[in-house]
């Protein structure tokens, strides 16, 4: 009997109609297809990493807040006050933020001493270049960004992380995440291009034109050099770190837009992940249904957001654990003394 054959019995064994805990069912078979696993220790050990990066495409007027508000989000994420700090305490999730490539220096005087192990300074560079005079990236920086990922990957392998969340904030960064995913989809940047932080109808007219002429002007020959086109440096850590868990066999929960551009990324240099990772939510940026659509993905959870951060993904992995919880903690028909059902 294979690993799988054995956990689907012990699913059809519980005191319960075969089947009846539809999703959930499925949500236990994948997560012992990416362990490789049939015993579950339950509650899981979260962690959250929230990549922050900087995009010089902001100056083509694509977002309805100024750029400082990243490095002040930083701030907020060290001291609990973001929504992904909630969540994360609600889930039981640790909360790292790692500086990939923002525009400033965080004052590290100023992170709160409870949190100061929780920032991780991997600055590529001081930003993106804005991709529609310039490719947003070199090839090093490019590779050094996925390099983070696989870094943080590591790092979660280290500290014994059952479970790994990531997350992202930077302003613009829904601009580059569409014209990825327009690309690696193919389809027009009209249908992909959402209003990321709240843009005017004006502002979404242009944020679908930078991405429809940059992709023009671009042409990139695959999702790795659409990468180092677009950018960010946050997108192609989301795709190191998708690569490195699912090679470590490390359950990931792929949150909304920006994690799903990471992880177009990853599968454009290794298609199996698709069938490794799970998928926290639908979200409500029109780029990220065109996605799910484009691999046949189910999301776990539909609840119209659209804040990033991790937040989606981190609301969903409850769900997962709850999924196992249930497998390891239900009674089977044997041990309850229940009726099997004819057909069994």
């Amino acid at each position: 009997m294979t690993l799988i054959q054995k956990v689907k019995e012990r699913l059809d064994n519980l005191t319960k109609p075969v089947g009846s805990l539809g999703y959930l069912e499925d949500i236990v078979i994948k997560f012992a297809e990416i362990t490789g696993k049939d015993e579950f220790k339950v509650p899981l050990r979260k962690v959250v990493f929230v990549f922050c990066g900087d995009h010089g495409v902001v100056e083509e007027g694509v977002s309805a807040y100024p750029q400082q508000v990243t490095m002040q989000m930083i701030y907020n994420f060290l001291r609990g006050g973001a929504a992904i700090n909630v969540i994360a305490r609600q889930v039981g999730a640790d909360v790292f933020v790692v500086d990939v490539g923002t525009k400033s220096d965080i004052d590290e005087g100023n992170i709160p001493p409870e949190s100061r192990g929780k920032y991780i300074k991997k600055k590529i560079n001081y930003g993106t270049k804005n991709f529609v005079k310039e490719p947003a990236m070199s090839d090093d920086e490019a590779m050094l960004s996925i390099k983070v990922g696989e870094e943080m990957a590591e790092f979660a392998v280290r500290m014994n992380y059952d479970l790994v969340i990531p997350g992202d904030m930077g302003i613009g960064n829904t601009t580059p995440s569409s014209a990825i995913i327009s690309f690696v989809t193919e389809q027009p940047p009209e249908r992909v291009v959402g209003r990321g932080t709240g843009i005017d109808d004006s502002a979404l007219k242009k944020k679908i034109s930078v991405v429809s002429t940059a992709i023009q002007k671009w042409k990139p020959h695959n999702a790795l050099s659409a990468l180092r086109y677009f950018g960010g440096y946050e997108i192609g850590a989301i795709a190191g770190l998708i690569l490195t868990c699912v090679r470590r066999n490390i359950p990931v929960v792929v949150d909304g837009l920006i994690s799903l551009a990471g992880f177009c990324i990853a599968y454009s240099i290794d298609p199996k992940v698709k069938d490794k990772v799970f998928f926290g939510h639908r979200t409500a940026e029109p780029g990220g249904g065109v996605a799910l659509s484009y691999f046949g993905i189910r999301p776990i959870l539909d609840l119209d957001m659209r804040l990033g951060e991790g937040t989606g993904g981190a609301l969903a992995s409850a769900v997962i654990e709850t999924a196992l919880r249930i497998y390891n903690e239900m009674a089977t028909f044997s041990s309850a003394g229940v009726s099997k059902s004819k057909s069994n």
